[in-house]
């Protein structure tokens, strides 16, 4: 199954322009799911990074405008979109100009085989 979907992931990688990775990882930044072009940054896609995702949405969450699905951060040269499925979090990592509303629909494209993950990822 894991192989079915890596290909599955890498087919949606490269339906959007300037997109080099997703990842989907738990709350705490492991990676359960990772697929990434050879321009991704390596920072990126480590542990500490990934997991300072759950700290800012909770601090997100605080601004009283109810609970934070998305965070779209953009750097000089990439952006990163993290979207909050938990427990499980949505990574994508894209080029500057990636277009940010085709990754944003990606989750819905995934959302069905993220219901199988969550089985996994809760009985673990």
């Amino acid at each position: 199954m894991a192989e079915e979907v890596r290909k599955y992931l890498f087919d949606l990688l490269f339906k959007v322009d300037g997109l080099y990775c997703i990842l989907i990882t738990d709350r705490d930044g492991v990676a359960v799911i990772k697929v990434a072009t050879e321009k991704t940054p390596e920072m990126a896609m480590r542990q500490p990074f990934l997991s300072a995702f759950s700290m800012a949405t909770d601090q997100g969450s605080k601004f009283g405008l109810g609970k934070n699905k998305s965070i779209i951060c953009m750097y000089g040269n990439y952006q990163v979109v993290q979207i909050n499925d938990l427990p499980l979090v949505i990574t994508f990592i894209g080029s500057q100009d990636c277009n940010t509303g085709h990754v944003m629909a990606l989750k819905e494209q995934i959302s069905p085989l993220l219901q199988e993950l969550k089985k996994s990822v809760v009985e673990s």
